[in-house]
């Protein structure tokens, strides 16, 4: 009987798959924003197709593929990028609790992004040992795929979408920002945090409209976590939000 109930268990990489199936929704959009940009920009859908299977890194390849068709020098292009990734030095001590020891899971980091962080930070302890390996496989496998192919859409059919949806053009320059606006707007639940995200959204605005978008990155991110580390405030004496 035992025998029968655990065979019926979906096996862990199909759950993995699942529940990463939400994800598309903003990974699909972008992406396909991502291969329209890239050909406008001088690359061919082969070079669109393999940065988002390399690089893999969202905003990151925005800013590359502006910076080399805008004529920046390659030291400028590789540092800008490896501050905006500079968050993934974040991400893996907080996942390194719930790791088990397999030899696949640095290849696997390849496939961290912000959207796989937050789903897996919140169901690998939820997970048994023997199981965290798969679900983290088929939730960052299926998101890493539907952006690969999201490029591939956007690199080669991208105009022809434009042509047929005219709206489309107005929408997916906001996909971007729309997906970091999800992970951003439930974490103003107490003071401490409406502080930090606040100070650094004015921030990176302020470098924008003075023409310093790519300072205005790593500059609000800084800002904005050392806000979060040193300004505190005082306990609710009942219950509520912390801080």
């Amino acid at each position: 009987m035992s025998l029968q109930a655990t065979s019926s268990q979906p096996r862990p990489w199909l759950t993995g798959v699942r529940e990463a199936i939400p994800l598309l929704g903003g990974y699909v959009p972008v992406a396909i924003s991502f291969g329209l940009v890239a050909i406008q920009a001088g690359f061919s859908p082969w070079e669109a197709v393999i940065i988002s299977g390399l690089f893999y890194a969202g905003a990151s390849q925005f800013l590359f593929v502006g910076m080399i068709a805008g004529g920046a020098p390659l030291w400028l292009v590789v540092v800008m990028t490896l501050l905006i990734n500079l968050r993934h030095v974040v991400y893996a001590p907080n996942l390194a609790p719930w790791l088990t020891s397999s030899r696949w899971w640095p290849w696997l980091m390849h496939t961290l992004t912000d959207q796989v962080f937050a789903l897996a930070h919140h169901r690998l302890p939820q997970l048994a040992e023997s199981a965290r390996l798969g679900w983290f496989t088929g939730a960052a496998l299926l998101a890493w795929a539907s952006w690969v192919a999201g490029t591939a859409l956007g690199a080669i059919a991208g105009d022809w979408l434009m042509a047929q949806w005219p709206l489309l053009g107005e929408i997916l320059p906001f996909a971007l920002p729309a997906l970091f606006l999800v992970l951003v707007v439930p974490r103003f639940t107490c003071r401490r945090w409406s502080l930090a995200l606040g100070v650094g959204i004015v921030l990176a605005m302020l470098c924008t409209l003075a023409g310093a978008t790519n300072l205005g990155i790593p500059l609000a991110a800084a800002c904005g976590a050392l806000c979060f580390y040193v300004v505190t405030f005082p306990t609710p004496r009942k219950g509520g939000g912390d801080e």
